[in-house]
């Protein structure tokens, strides 16, 4: 047992990743952690997405150590910088260009949270408007801005009725038989539904911290229609699915829709360094100088380590290739698992992750991992969901290793519950919303 007596006295009870892992850890490579007694761990949680490259890449670390050697800035503001110029060539060269996008690129605070604000921001600037749709069990940061678009009750609960400005609608099969698309045009065409003119809508491709729920492409591609044909700006938020994760560079890709504007963060510094971007399409772009600042608007030092992962991760397609491999290998583990046990696998790409009955399973479940050396998270509306989020360069053997102590832990669990209490409605409704 560790002693947790200093982070007691001193550290705010708001932590909760080490309550769920109480663990100290001390280094890490690739796909490993390392306890400060040198026991390993395989990590499927990876900074919850912030290092789809793995821990600790030898190719940017030895470009950021050669930077900090050589005295290179580390603090710039929205000077103009050598390591801000090559970072933004090398995401035009080999993410814009190749895609046919065309965004200006904002940095903002380092985190995901300062990249919703801005777009939110903006998006009203731009249309004059203030109301925002969000969707259900979207999570978009816990500023009070990003947070009046978040759905959880856990984390608005502390915002005393300050959210403001913001409808909910239902996502993507939210509800059988319900088509939320048609339901949000039906809404903003009628001037006494009480939806009042709309700035944006902002939306995930898969809600990894709602339950791993994905956005079809038809869904999609009728959200952007009714965006577009009532004046509103269309905003994807793809801070923990982008950079590969969802096996293209971004979610949006294979739903066929164009953003306005798009927010980054997460893995965008390749390294885990904060660093966050809003795209805006070049219409959009009505900032004044200056008018949405921040001091930390562009970590120098993230610039240096990004700017390595595009040009070793993305310059050709052998990473797409591995994660395409990966995507499906998963897919087949966990979707046998489902079969035999009572869970569902939902998700896409290197996103996936298993829906059991209850979060009490999920988290004895994770538990269990813990025990066999896997750190892996929860997730959905209750926590009931495990989600994988494994580096995206790790080995088949690795991810093999993983799902299988993650089998294990199912069985497990299996066996400590009484007769019958896994037997649940999950199972007789699982449908093509919780399959995808």
């Amino acid at each position: 047992m560790i002693d947790v007596t200093v982070y007691e006295a001193l550290e705010s009870s708001v932590r909760s990743y080490c309550r769920r892992t109480p663990v100290v850890f001390s280094r890490a490579s690739g796909h490993r952690l390392f306890d400060q007694d040198g026991v390993e761990y395989l990590d499927f949680l990876c900074g919850s997405g912030t290092l789809n490259y793995g821990h600790n890449d030898p190719d940017m670390k030895a470009a950021l150590l050669e930077y900090i050697s050589r005295d290179g800035i580390a603090m710039g503001l929205d000077f103009y910088v050598e390591a801000k110029t090559a970072f933004l060539e090398a995401f035009e060269e080999l993410i814009m260009r190749p895609r046919r996008l065309r965004y200006k690129m904002q940095f903002v605070g380092p985190t995901g949270t300062n990249a919703v604000e801005a777009a939110l921001k903006l998006a009203r600037k731009v249309t004059g408007r203030a109301n925002i749709v969000a969707f259900t069990n979207g999570f978009h940061g816990c500023t009070l801005g990003s947070l009046s678009t978040t759905g959880s009750r856990s984390y608005r609960s502390g915002s005393q009725g300050q959210l403001a400005n913001v409808y909910r609608v239902p996502y993507d099969r939210y509800m059988e038989g319900v088509d939320s698309a048609e339901l949000l045009d039906r809404m903003m065409s009628d001037p006494s539904s009480g939806l009042d003119n709309v700035a944006a809508i902002i939306v995930e491709g898969i809600q990894g911290e709602g339950g791993l729920n994905i956005a079809t492409a038809e869904w999609a591609q009728r959200i952007e229609e009714v965006a577009r044909a009532h004046g509103a700006l269309m905003i994807v938020d793809e801070i923990q699915s982008g950079c590969g994760r969802s096996c293209e560079f971004f979610s949006f890709e294979s739903l066929g829709i164009k953003p306005d504007l798009v927010t980054m963060a997460k893995s965008l510094s390749g390294f885990g360094l904060p660093l966050a971007m809003v795209l805006i399409r070049p219409e959009c772009d009505v900032w004044q100088p200056g008018e949405h600042t921040g001091t930390f608007r562009g970590n120098v030092h993230a610039f240096v380590t990004g700017a390595v992962a595009l040009r070793k991760f993305w310059s050709d397609g052998q990473l797409a290739e591995h994660v395409n491999h990966c995507e499906k290998f998963i897919r087949g583990r966990l979707s046998a698992m489902a079969a035999d046990h009572c869970c569902i696998r939902k998700g896409r790409g290197m996103m996936q992750g298993l829906q059991f009955p209850t979060a009490d399973m999920a988290a004895q479940i994770q538990q269990r991992c813990l025990e066999q050396k896997l750190v892996v998270e929860r997730c959905g509306p209750c926590d009931e969901v495990i989600k994988l989020l494994p580096p995206l360069t790790i080995t088949e053997v690795a991810l093999d290793q993983g799902l299988t102590i993650i089998e294990d832990a199912m069985q497990h669990a299996e066996r400590e519950h009484k007769p019958g209490d896994w037997d649940h409605p999950i199972k007789q409704s699982a449908t093509a919303l919780l399959t995808n």
